[in-house]
């Protein structure tokens, strides 16, 4: 990505349902980072009219749509780089020594945004479907 890149969207956890609010969000995005549990192509397909995009497999993702998509991928935003995976969890490198400013994950379904060792690890929530109790970023 160049200097340029002004306006990085975030999403996970969409599971097979791009909601119009989380399209409207992302409107206006330069890049779109999708940390997993896509649950279809179609999502990324979607996504692609609004911007490029950067995305992760989650452990939903399965078939051969989802077996071409990496665990983890890198972005850059100027002279911020940017490591995107799935499950924070499952992290294997340390982000700080590996050179990292951001590290963005989803699977817990739950948004936060915490620093640590000078690396902003944001986690956007679910955008999809209500699951286990736990609240879908626009809906319940």
């Amino acid at each position: 990505m160049s200097d340029a890149v002004k306006r990085i969207g975030l999403i996970s956890d969409t599971h097979g349902l791009l909601r119009k609010e989380a399209v409207e969000a992302l409107r206006g995005s330069e890049l779109i980072l999708h940390a997993g549990d896509i649950g279809k192509l179609e999502i990324l397909e979607e996504l692609r009219k609004i911007a490029p995009v950067i995305a992760v497999r989650g452990n939903v993702d399965k078939g051969p749509w989802a077996r071409v998509l990496p665990e983890t991928a890198v972005a850059e935003a100027g002279a911020v780089l940017i490591y995107v995976l799935h499950d924070v969890n499952a992290l294997d490198l340390n982000p700080a020594a590996a050179g990292f400013h951001i590290a963005v994950s989803g699977h817990s379904h739950k948004p936060g945004k915490t620093e640590r060792d000078g690396v902003l690890y944001i986690n956007p929530g679910s955008a999809g479907p209500r699951r286990f109790r736990l609240p879908s970023r626009w809906h319940g």
